[in-house]
């Protein structure tokens, strides 16, 4: 009778978990799936079934959305990736001012993303921008940065870039710290140098960390809506379109359900691309 009762004691401590869990992210869940299958407004409801998911696939952009959402993912993951290694590694080195340097790349990671995306649109202005103005100082025309088709999504992706590496390389310095002094000292004894330190033992034993950076940049990628709007608003034309984009325009337009349904398939669409991701990092991690 007493384990019964520690195992309900124990239990219990998860209950107000269990509850803020459910109200806000089981129920808002249930209830998007809902109404994605009929035609609302704030004061009325009409079940309609699909329709709303075959109209949204019908949705003219949606394939540019689609390919730039892939794009907008894979680039600014695989830039937060390499750039959080590298800046994890600089900043656990002997350097003096390692925590200043620290503080210094985690701060755009605490600025407003809507903030972010103002401002650098307003520096990224093709003639009277701080890049292009710099840049014609050294006889260097400088493109269209926002306003090119051919480069806006990658404009707007190397600031979401910038905004984001500090986490990625916090999340590098923790792993980083983790390794035990005894893989260096074993270097040390058989004659590595600083490149077998990093390729032998930084790189498979901050796996963890690796994973950790993919996944997050990954999801942050796909559902990336914000700081596309705030410099771009899916321009010029559909260059920078996104899934997210596309929906707000549907709730810009007062097609609620439409865009509750757009909402779920973004879900589906995150989730089957993560798990499986997800599952395949896991396996290749390596134990210390």
């Amino acid at each position: 009778m007493s384990k019964v009762f520690k195992r309900i004691y124990t239990y219990n401590f998860l209950v107000p978990a269990a509850i803020i869990y459910t109200v806000i992210f089981i129920i808002p869940t249930l209830m998007s799936f809902f109404f994605s299958m009929t035609r609302w407004t704030l004061t009325d409801w009409t079940f309609i079934g699909l329709q709303n998911f075959i109209q949204f696939f019908q949705e003219p952009s949606l394939s540019i959305g689609f390919k730039n959402t892939i794009i907008y993912a894979t680039v600014t993951c695989l830039l937060k990736v390499v750039g959080g290694m590298l800046l994890g590694v600089f900043l656990t080195g002997k350097i003096r001012t390692k925590s200043y340097l620290r503080s210094m790349v985690f701060f755009p990671t605490l600025l407003s993303t809507i903030a972010v995306g103002v401002v650098f649109s307003t520096m990224m202005h093709p003639t009277t921008g701080l890049i292009n103005t710099t840049l014609a100082q050294f006889g260097i025309e400088g493109p269209d940065w926002l306003g090119n088709t051919n480069i806006a999504l990658l404009s707007v992706a190397s600031v979401d870039v910038w905004k984001g590496v500090g986490f990625a390389t916090i999340i590098y310095i923790a792993g980083i710290l983790s390794i035990p002094e005894e893989y260096y000292e074993a270097l040390q004894i058989d004659g590595g140098n600083s490149w077998n330190k990093f390729w032998s033992i930084i790189v498979p034993l901050s796996r963890p960390a690796t994973n950790s950076v993919i996944i997050l940049a990954f999801i942050g990628g796909l559902r990336s809506f914000d700081l596309i709007w705030a410099m771009t608003r899916g321009g010029p034309g559909f260059a920078t379109d996104v899934i997210a984009s596309i929906i707000y325009k549907q709730y810009q337009g007062g097609f609620y359900g439409l865009a509750t349904a757009g909402n779920v398939i973004l879900f589906i669409f995150v989730t089957a691309l993560v798990f499986p991701l997800s599952r395949y990092l896991n396996r290749k991690e390596v134990d210390l």
